[in-house]
């Protein structure tokens, strides 16, 4: 990534995908399972009696899980924004 342009300059989509790249290049199972705290749906789930620290099966399963619930859900602009800088964060630190 040049100097001129930031992680955060890149569309929503494009720097998810980034993310998700090197997350399943490092096997990195805690960025998947960290994702499902920051949806909404899941924050729900929690509020309700779930247990977040129930995510689980094996890596590809997490990532599948993730995925379709990035497929599936809209995002509201204050949780793109927060993912924005997270997978952004995650890229700087990992790429």
């Amino acid at each position: 990534m040049s100097e001129e342009t930031s992680y955060e300059d890149l569309p929503f989509d494009e720097l998810r995908h980034r993310a998700f790249q090197v997350a399943e290049h490092h096997l990195d199972i805690g960025f998947f399972t960290d994702l499902f705290s920051h949806m909404p749906g899941m924050v729900a789930i929690e509020g309700e009696g779930g247990d977040l620290g129930s995510v689980g099966g094996t890596f590809i399963e997490t990532v599948r899980a993730v995925r379709e619930m990035f497929g599936s859900a809209e995002i509201d602009p204050t949780t793109e924004e927060l993912l924005r800088a997270r997978f952004a964060t995650y890229l700087r630190e990992r790429g």
